[in-house]
């Protein structure tokens, strides 16, 4: 399952909206602990940073031509396909700056990206008011980028949209040897049309591909330090940066943490876990409200939603949806699943499965399609659901036999009852991939970067929160800051002592203390 985008935009804008705040009331002072010098915004990048290779040196002396695109600006980026190989063709990386609104007070630009893999930065960072403080927004220029592969950057074109339609609607719980083969046919047709359409990209559109490309960002940015928000996945290509190159490290926050040391088993396993957490938080909140349509009790509750799925295995619903007319087992899970990212979702979830006991999925079918990046009646609006197969199977591959993944269900089932069973078949597509990445998954320290403040949120469904804990220890210069609640992700979600703390590191260079928690 993807490490949903943070971004308020679209569909999801009307769920923020509802998010309530969960902030513990906490001073500033009492959040952060001053540093005498701060962290560096730009000025010179520390001693022994290594100039890029020669070969390289012509993308990193290139300026961006900024043109307006609405209220915003807007450039490309020229970055070499193949790192390695640079003259064996470059591709163009979309840009948008959302400038600061003092540019007397400017301390810099601030590189944001918010997940996946496969979401837009661009998309992002139009929205740039609503995802960092005012005072972050007065100071920096808000830069986000479609890395390579998605939206309109070179993006990744594997099935047509009834094809793509097809593959996620594909039963992702197997019963029987027939069901087991279907699920394969469905991820390796998914895997051999992103080679066969994009034969020189798709062994290199990694996570480490995409971090190389943000520090030829940094240089056209003319920023000696990469200032960085990254949420959900975007902290592990934030993390892959800062381990490449991180002497160039300026004021960085990784919020709702994806190790670069997960296999793909262990993500899939921690999420399973975290979903499982999630969605007993949402039932307990339901049940509270009264008139439940869950049942008494949580437990009651987890019970009916496994029994639904399966009904829906057996017997799918109508969908009001013309291109997808029934709402099967795979689009019921992605509906309630998108939910469990924000919890002002939660009562549209709840309304959506009063209809499903009626027997109408249209409600969540719609739930279904923001997850999806899908329009009502078909066809998507970015590439996030073929980019991030072609981005995680060259970081994370996996076995394409089919016993593994019965060994993950029977594993996965046991700390995720509701979760396992459907996340443990979700990396046959990596099993399968034609082509194979470079790193396999590692620890990783970023020895001689400045500080780094890791977030994470203690109810995270699809970023758990020891994976933040876990994060922190690797690196050798990084604070934790902890958010007690629920939903995706911490900064700009409702937190003011978590918000103040990171506007603070931002603009003041202040890093928070060590295990603050809000």
């Amino acid at each position: 399952m993807t490490s949903r985008p943070s971004a308020p935009s679209r569909a999801r804008r009307t769920a923020l909206r509802l998010t309530a705040a969960v902030a513990a009331l906490v001073t500033v002072a009492a959040c952060t602990t001053p540093q005498p010098e701060g962290v560096p915004v730009t000025g010179p990048a520390k001693a022994g940073t290594a100039a890029p290779a020669p070969a390289l040196q012509a993308y990193y002396d290139q300026s961006l031509d900024w043109t307006r695109c609405d209220e915003f600006q807007c450039a490309d980026l020229t970055v070499p396909i193949d790192y390695a190989r640079p003259g064996d063709g470059d591709i163009a990386i979309k840009v948008l700056r959302v400038p600061a609104r003092n540019q007397g007070r400017r301390l810099g630009s601030l590189v944001v990206n918010p997940g996946g893999p496969g979401a837009s930065g661009v998309d992002y960072a139009t929205a740039a008011d609503q995802i960092v403080g005012p005072a972050v927004r007065t100071s920096f220029d808000v830069v986000g980028f479609d890395p390579r592969g998605v939206g309109r950057s070179a993006p990744i074109d594997c099935l047509d949209d009834d094809h793509l339609d097809e593959f996620l609607g594909t039963d992702p719980t197997p019963d029987d040897d027939a069901e087991e083969r279907r699920l394969l046919e469905a991820a390796t047709t998914l895997a051999e049309g992103c080679q066969r359409n994009n034969p020189e990209l798709v062994a290199h559109v990694s996570t480490a591909d995409a971090a190389k490309d943000m520090d030829v960002l940094r240089a056209a940015l003319g920023d000696d330090h990469l200032n960085y928000l990254g949420k959900s996945y975007g902290t592990f290509l934030g993390a892959t940066y800062a381990d490449l190159f991180p002497a160039r490290v300026g004021r960085f926050v990784l919020d709702g943490v994806v190790p670069p040391d997960l296999t793909s088993a262990q993500l899939a396993e921690g999420q399973a876990r975290g979903f499982e957490l999630a969605t007993r938080a949402y039932v307990e909140d339901c049940v509270s409200e009264g008139d439940c349509p869950l049942g008494r009790s949580v437990d009651e509750g987890m019970r009916w939603i496994r029994d639904f799925l399966a009904a829906l295995d057996r017997n799918p619903i109508p969908s009001g949806d013309p291109a997808v007319p029934e709402l099967t087992e795979a689009w019921g899970s992605l509906g309630l699943a998108v939910a469990m990212y924000d919890q002002g979702a939660w009562g549209i979830l709840t309304d959506a499965i009063r209809e499903a006991r009626a027997g109408n999925g249209a409600s969540l079918m719609a739930l279904a399609n923001t997850y999806a990046d899908r329009a009502p009646g078909g066809g998507y609006s970015g590439n996030m659901m073929e980019a991030i197969w072609a981005v995680n199977c060259l970081d994370r591959p996996d076995s394409p036999d089919l016993s593994t993944y019965e060994s993950y269900e029977k594993q996965f089932a046991e700390v995720a009852p509701t979760w396992g069973p459907f996340l443990a078949w979700g990396s046959l597509a990596c099993g399968v991939w034609p082509v194979k990445g470079g790193e396999a998954p590692h620890r990783i320290s970023a020895e001689g970067s400045n500080p780094i403040v890791v977030v994470g949120t203690t109810r995270d469904p699809a970023t758990i929160y020891e994976w933040s804990k876990q994060l922190r220890d690797q690196l050798s210069n990084a604070v934790l800051v902890s958010l007690d609640g629920d939903g995706h992700t911490a900064y700009t979600r409702g937190s003011t002592c978590i918000d103040d703390a990171i506007d603070a590191y931002y603009v003041k260079g202040t890093v928070p203390q060590d295990g603050l928690t809000c």
